[in-house]
């Protein structure tokens, strides 16, 4: 039996059952997030880029998962990279899982490889993690409760990380960079690392999956999207992310997000099976 404390929430049709990781794991995930869904009811939902990788530990029935530029095909369990475009999911309903909101560095080291060779793409986790990925579902499956399932991925991650490659150290603090100024340019990032801009360039887009230039983008528009969806308004919300103006974020909407900033935040949720 895990002491480990658990936190439930119904999300209207589905549950969400939440916990911290070990403190070992936090600078890559902020949180296990178990969901099944009790209306088993036919989905379609929205992705858009985010700051995360995301991996989709499935209990239950397969998704159909489209990814921008690679088409569309069925999943079990999953890890989709890093992004600079919008795609969809469809459910039949019934879904059951874990999700796993990674740092991309975080995920580069704890599954191993370099992120370039899944960006704009999805992977099976068996392609990742060879037979250890169906053992490890298979044991969360069975496993009686929540926090044991979360005790399960505490000791599974630990290995991992024990391992698993660390980033360059150069790419880890521009990574930081990026996250701490959303205005900071790539000859800044350079500057700051001791490297030419080609040479970050590539090495940070080998092992975060985007280039720092595009990473920017990407977290401008998130940080507007949780910006709106706190009810900050469209200039606002424009000005504080980094954008010109609020044609520019209109524009930046449209082309990673495919709708407008107040379609977005109105009808879909914006990233994936447990949000």
């Amino acid at each position: 039996m895990s002491d480990r404390p658990v936190q439930f929430s119904d999300r209207g049709g589905w549950w969400v059952a939440q916990a911290r990781p070990h403190p070992a794991l936090r600078a890559f995930l902020r949180s296990y997030d178990g969901y099944w869904e009790t209306l088993a009811a036919p989905s379609r939902r929205r992705t858009v880029p985010t700051r995360t990788t995301v991996t989709i530990i499935n209990l239950g029935p397969p998704l159909y998962l489209e990814v921008p530029g690679s088409g569309g095909r069925v999943h079990g369990s999953f890890v989709a990279g890093m992004h600079d475009g919008h795609g969809m999911y469809r459910s039949p309903g019934g879904q059951r899982g874990i999700q796993l909101d990674m740092t991309p560095l975080g995920s580069y080291t704890l599954f191993g490889v370099p992120l370039a060779r899944f960006t704009n793409d999805a992977v099976d986790l068996a392609d990742l993690l060879g037979r250890g990925a169906q053992t490890l579902v298979e044991r969360l499956a069975a496993a009686p409760s929540w926090g044991e399932r979360f005790d399960l991925l505490d000791d599974f991650l630990l290995r991992r990380l024990a391992t698993g490659p660390a980033p360059d150290p150069e790419v880890a603090r521009a990574w930081r960079l990026l996250n701490r100024d959303l205005a900071v340019t790539v000859a800044d990032l350079a500057a700051e690392v001791g490297w030419s801009r080609k040479h970050l360039t590539n090495r940070f887009r080998e092992q975060a999956g985007l280039p720092p230039k595009v990473m920017a983008r990407v977290l401008r528009f998130q940080r507007a999207v949780e910006l709106l969806s706190g009810g900050t308004g469209l200039a606002d919300a424009a000005s504080a992310a980094g954008y010109y103006d609020q044609a520019h974020l209109n524009r930046e909407f449209r082309a990673l997000s495919g709708c407008t900033p107040t379609e977005l935040i109105a009808g879909e949720r914006p990233a994936g099976a447990a949000r």
